[in-house]
């Protein structure tokens, strides 16, 4: 039986699969062309091996790009699914900003520390274009 969750606008909807693709292009990118750059935000406190790491988060997130996309009646799990992977890679982009490493074109202090603040915004994103937060408010 499928949750009865209120429509999303069509922007929501628009942004839903933009986010897909997105993750989806983002994960592709871990396995290809931006496998070294990916390394270079794995936090050296991290007991893993930086390459599983890039592989695993690749996987993960083609895996949630792809559902977004293709799964709209899981739309509001998979919003909290993001919300929490965008949360869980966070320690990553902070790790960048202290041991100030150079990847994906941010090469000083100030793009690192911006880039900080572009996090949250991918979390309200998943909760907003999922339309997670408003299923979570009518409960």
């Amino acid at each position: 039986m499928t949750p009865n969750f209120p429509p999303l606008s069509p922007w929501q909807n628009a942004g839903r699969l933009l986010l897909g693709g997105a993750l989806a292009f983002a994960g592709v990118s871990h396995l290809t062309f931006a496998r070294d750059e990916f390394q270079a935000q794995v936090p050296k406190s991290l007991p893993l091996n930086e390459d599983f790491v890039v592989l695993a988060s690749g996987v993960a997130e083609i895996s949630l790009g792809a559902a977004l996309v293709a799964l709209p009646r899981q739309r509001v799990t998979l919003g909290w699914v993001a919300a929490a992977f965008f949360v869980a890679v966070f320690p990553g982009n902070v790790s960048q900003y202290l041991t100030r490493t150079d990847a994906f074109g941010l090469n000083s202090d100030r793009d690192r520390l911006l880039r900080l603040f572009f996090q949250p915004v991918l979390v309200a994103g998943a909760l907003w274009t999922t339309g997670a937060w408003a299923a979570r408010k009518r409960r």
